[in-house]
């Protein structure tokens, strides 16, 4: 393998591979935290998805989220009814 090919090959394994097409899909590996496994635990029983849904969802919901705060956006939760509103900020 030549300087070249070497270099191709550390860029693809830094770079993301998207699958194209309907249905396509990509195999990745996460090293989840205690807190993290205990979360998709909870949101498994929770929603009685599987793992992959809720990774895909929470993803999306993430996404979603990083996009109105970058276009200037403010997200907000009310935990209750009657409670007071509370901005959300991201560390």
């Amino acid at each position: 393998m030549n300087k070249s090919e070497a270099l191709s090959a550390d860029q693809s394994r830094d770079q993301p591979v998207h699958s194209e097409g309907p249905g396509a899909r990509e195999r990745v590996t996460v090293n989840l935290t205690s807190k993290g496994a205990a979360a998709l635990t909870d949101l498994m029983r929770l929603t009685g998805d599987t793992k992959t849904d809720v990774i895909n969802r929470a993803l999306s919901v993430y996404a979603y989220l990083e996009d109105v705060i970058a276009e200037g956006g403010k997200v907000y939760v009310r935990e209750r009814d009657q409670g007071d509103l509370e901005r959300v900020r991201f560390l």
